[in-house]
């Protein structure tokens, strides 16, 4: 059984991209990358939902193993790929924050969400006097 493994090992190992794609080269990026899937799929979300701690963290995290990904040798591309789209990302959401919580979005969407609120309120109202008109109308044809 050893005998065969180390055969299989060997054939691997002899082919340049069976060798890569088994290598953490490839599978540590491969693996890494939900951080920024996710990173880009919460840029969707609310601004409120953000942690300005935690994007700061994974900023200087990323742009760390982004430098640590051309520093090893061989250079992992893959890796620095990752760490730079998780950037980009963490980046935008560092800016979403920022305007959420520093920069007035906090009030602009108070503001937006009373208005709506208030525009609610006044078609509901629009519609239960209208009803009672329609009432009003029938009870006074009769």
């Amino acid at each position: 059984m050893a005998t065969f493994i180390s055969a299989l090992n060997a054939k691997i190992r002899s082919n340049p991209v069976l060798s890569y794609v088994c290598s953490t080269h490839f599978w540590g990026p491969v693996s890494n990358f939900g951080i920024p899937i996710a990173a880009v799929m919460d840029t969707q979300k609310s601004p409120e939902l953000i942690s300005g701690t935690m994007t700061g963290a994974l900023v200087i995290y990323s742009a760390t193993f982004m430098r640590y990904a051309l520093a090893v040798q061989p250079k992992n591309y893959l890796l620095f790929a990752c760490h730079f789209v998780n950037e980009g990302s963490q980046l935008t959401q560092g800016y979403r924050w920022m305007q959420y919580h520093k920069w007035g979005g906090k009030e602009q969407m108070e503001k937006l969400k009373a208005e709506e609120g208030v525009k609610g309120a006044v078609s509901k109202v629009e519609e239960v006097a209208g009803g009672a008109l329609e009432k009003a109308k029938e009870v006074v044809g009769k």
